[in-house]
């Protein structure tokens, strides 16, 4: 499934135009966003958790030359998902 596809799914469950379920997922998804650059969790019960974590630092191995590597320590977004969605998935 699209964005595109997203929205034409939205627009019809709330019988809204396409352009605001636009809109509003636009909406939603830059809130997502700003509250992951803040490193805030985000629980949307029975969907699931959206969360930043901390990925250490450590050392790989570069796969053309086998060479050693440092690789830095970052943070990566996370996903945990609820009951709900697991039960849909099952």
């Amino acid at each position: 499934m699209t964005k595109a596809d997203l929205i034409a799914c939205i627009a019809k469950d709330c019988r809204t135009s396409k352009a605001t379920a636009e809109r509003v997922l636009n909406a939603t998804l830059n809130q997502l966003g700003k509250c992951m650059k803040r490193k805030d969790k985000i629980t949307l019960t029975g969907f699931g958790t959206f969360y930043v974590a901390k990925r250490r630092a450590r050392k790989g191995r570069n796969p053309q030359t086998g060479a050693e590597i440092n690789i830095k320590a970052a943070h990566v977004a996370k996903f945990k998902p609820g009951k709900q969605l697991k039960d849909w998935v099952a």
